[in-house]
């Protein structure tokens, strides 16, 4: 007579989402479901994150925060404008840049619809050499844009902003969305090769967290909890609204160390320290 066991398998919170993530995929074809899931999730997140900083924008007790005071084109006009360019390119540009993305994955060896997902800390060691891979390639992409003919060109459609607003993370022309978007993926595609070990879930994590960093950083506010508040190497707003502003120096775009390194942040070292000179000055005054 056969035995029955009655071993179960525990749920988890991994094993329910590792169900659902099958279920996405179960009788559907595998290209288009990573297609649709990528674009519709790049939408919802990308416009979602703006939305703290337009609601900031209606209070007044929240401008304090804003970066710079004198300069002001976070207007309901200038949001508008990128909106529309912002939303046309995703669907012009991006989008075919994403049909590509599962050929190329699958080439390389990523696993898209199986499971299990790998460990948290397998998954938070490969983002974290992902952030460290773009912001080297960023960097040193960025730069060159600014060089002539490819900032007159280029790079100048997003220097339009030199008060940004979360809104113009992708106000870009279609070749700098092309050129910095190789550095997201090159970083997932470049390990998937050498290790084949990279799962989809992961890379769609490290994409989530690239745009949550994008729109941080030309938010134009620097709230106490901003992310460079308690993690002293991170990029931020504050980093980079000064290179909208000045048009040079902190071409990083999530850590300040290649800026540091390379020695194009010495503009911004001064000018803030200079700031924090007249803010002495002005408490002083008013302690007199």
């Amino acid at each position: 007579m056969a035995i029955r066991s009655n071993t179960t398998i525990p749920f988890t919170t991994t094993s329910y989402l590792e169900s659902k993530w099958q279920s996405l995929f179960e009788g559907r074809n595998e290209a288009l479901v990573t297609l649709a899931m990528l674009f519709i999730s790049h939408e919802i997140i990308y416009f979602a994150r703006c939305i703290p900083y337009l609601i900031a924008d209606q209070f007044p007790a929240l401008q304090k925060y804003k970066i710079q005071q004198k300069t002001i084109q976070n207007t309901a006009e200038n949001q508008w404008k990128v909106f529309r360019y912002v939303l046309m390119s995703h669907f012009i540009f991006e989008l075919p840049m994403i049909v590509g993305f599962h050929p190329v994955a699958v080439y390389f060896g990523m696993a898209i619809s199986s499971v299990p997902f790998p460990p948290l800390s397998t998954m938070a060691l490969q983002v974290f050499l992902f952030f460290v891979f773009e912001d080297f390639f960023h960097y040193w992409a960025h730069r060159g844009l600014h060089y002539g003919p490819f900032y007159r060109y280029i790079h100048k459609l997003h220097h339009e902003w030199s008060a940004p607003f979360g809104l113009a993370a992708e106000y870009a022309h279609p070749i700098e969305v092309l050129i910095l978007g190789t550095g997201t993926i090159a970083g997932p595609l470049i390990w998937c090769y050498f290790t084949h070990d990279l799962h989809l879930i992961t890379t769609f994590t490290w994409m989530t967290l690239r745009l949550f960093q994008a729109v941080e950083a030309h938010s134009g506010y620097d709230f106490p909890w901003s992310t460079h508040n308690w993690l002293p190497f991170w990029s931020g707003a504050e980093h980079h609204d000064y290179h909208h502003m000045a048009f040079t120096n902190n071409f990083s775009t999530s850590f300040r160390w290649w800026d540091h390194i390379f020695g194009t942040n010495k503009k911004y070292l001064a000018y803030k320290q200079k700031k924090d000179n007249e803010l002495k000055a002005h408490q002083a005054k008013k302690v007199m």
